[in-house]
C-alpha cells in the first residue's frame, strides 16, 4: 500500500487532472451529450493503452538505446521541471489545434491526461516502487482523470476559473520539486557509481 501511495501522489501531480479541467472543457464546448460521452471513453483508453503499453516496455527500448536508468533520470527531471516551469509561468495551459474527429484520443488521451510527465514519471516510479504499484497509481489517476473529466461541469462551477488555475499552479509548484528530486537521485547514482 505504501508503494502505491508513493507512486499515486507524484502520478497525481503530473496527470493534474483539475489543472487540465479548463482546457477539457475548451475543447469539449459544443459536443453533444452522448458523444462526449464516446469522446471520453476514447481518450481513458487510449490514455490507458499508451502509459501501460509505455510501462510494460519502456525499459527493453532504453536498454536497446543504451540509456541508464540514471540518464532517463536526469533527462525526465529536466523535462518535468520545465514543462513545470512552462505552466508556471503562463497564465493558462496551452491549446493545440485539434481535429474533431480525433479529439477523445488526440489531444485529450494524449497527451492531455497521458503526456510526457505522466510517462517520464511512472517510469522512474517503477524503477524505484516496482510494476505492480506504478502500473496500478497509474490506473488509478487515468480514471481519476476520466471522473473528474465527466464531472466537469460540477468541477468548474465548484472551483471556478480562478480556482482551477490555482490548483494548476500549485500542482505546476509540486511537479517542479518532483523533477528537481529526480534530477538530484539520477546524479547520486552517476556519482555513486563512479
Amino acid at each position: 500500500m505504501t508503494d502505491f501511495l508513493l507512486c499515486f501522489v507524484p502520478l497525481f501531480v503530473a496527470v493534474d487532472p483539475i489543472g487540465i479541467l479548463p482546457m477539457y472543457i475548451n475543447l469539449t464546448q459544443g459536443v453533444e451529450k452522448s458523444r462526449l460521452r464516446r469522446l471520453l471513453a476514447q481518450s481513458i483508453a487510449t490514455a490507458l493503452i499508451v502509459a501501460l503499453g509505455f510501462l510494460a516496455i519502456g525499459k527493453l527500448i532504453l536498454y536497446y538505446l543504451g540509456i541508464s536508468i540514471a540518464d532517463f533520470m536526469v533527462s525526465g527531471g529536466l523535462l518535468l521541471f520545465v514543462l513545470a516551469l512552462s505552466d508556471l509561468l503562463t497564465s493558462e495551459k496551452r491549446r493545440r489545434r485539434v481535429d474533431p474527429e480525433n479529439l477523445g484520443p488526440v489531444p485529450i488521451g494524449v497527451p492531455l491526461i497521458v503526456g510526457p510527465a505522466v510517462l517520464t514519471t511512472g517510469m522512474l516510479l517503477m524503477d524505484q516502487h516496482g510494476k505492480i504499484a506504478a502500473m496500478t497509481a497509474t490506473v488509478a489517476n487515468v480514471l481519476l482523470a476520466g471522473i473528474v473529466f465527466a464531472a466537469a461541469d460540477f468541477f468548474y462551477r465548484l472551483l471556478g476559473r480562478t480556482g482551477a488555475q490555482i490548483v494548476s499552479k500549485l500542482a505546476s509548484l509540486l511537479m517542479a520539486a518532483i523533477a528537481v528530486m529526480m534530477v538530484r537521485k539520477g546524479v547520486s547514482v552517476f556519482v555513486g557509481g563512479q
